[in-house]
């Protein structure tokens, strides 16, 4: 499986703070038993999130794609926007799933916008900025993504 994890954070991206979230994720994913393939970092720009996303999908083939960041109320948090612009199909159980569990250690989980999405075969899935809330959104769904994945690359269901 080939996993691609994105920051997307002005802060970070200007240099004025260290990327935690990202680091979290890739080491979850490495305690899982997945590998990853490339990281990268991008502000909170839906143009510069696009073409990401849109080059990690449709020219290195990433299977996974997970974001950290922008999926908040603010201004600037457009990543479930960015995402839904370049989806062919937007998956609403997983965000559903993630905020049901992260309702269970925090009332503030619902304000929470992460989305999750198919373009071509890869699945997209944006996760909150902080590092603990986007281990734990994965935490809530990874059980799903390796059979999610392999439908979405075109098995049958069992």
């Amino acid at each position: 499986m080939k996993i691609a994890i994105i920051t997307i954070s002005d802060t970070v991206a200007r240099g004025e703070r260290q990327d935690a979230s990202g680091p979290a994720l890739v080491a979850r994913c490495t305690e899982l038993g997945w590998s990853i393939a490339s990281t990268d970092l991008v502000a909170d720009d839906a143009f510069q999130i696009q073409t990401l996303l849109k080059r990690l999908s449709d020219e290195e083939k990433m299977d996974l794609i997970l974001t950290t960041g922008g999926t908040g109320l603010g201004p600037r948090d457009v990543t479930p926007e960015a995402t839904q612009a370049i989806a062919d199909k937007m998956i609403p159980g997983f965000a559903e799933e993630m905020r049901r569990k992260g309702l269970e250690r925090t009332p503030r989980a619902i304000l929470s916008r992460s989305s999750a999405a198919i373009r071509g075969t890869t699945l997209i899935l944006n996760f909150p900025g902080s590092p603990q809330g986007a281990v734990e959104s994965l935490d809530a769904v990874s059980h799903l993504v390796v059979h999610a994945i392999q439908i979405i690359q075109g098995a049958r269901h069992d």
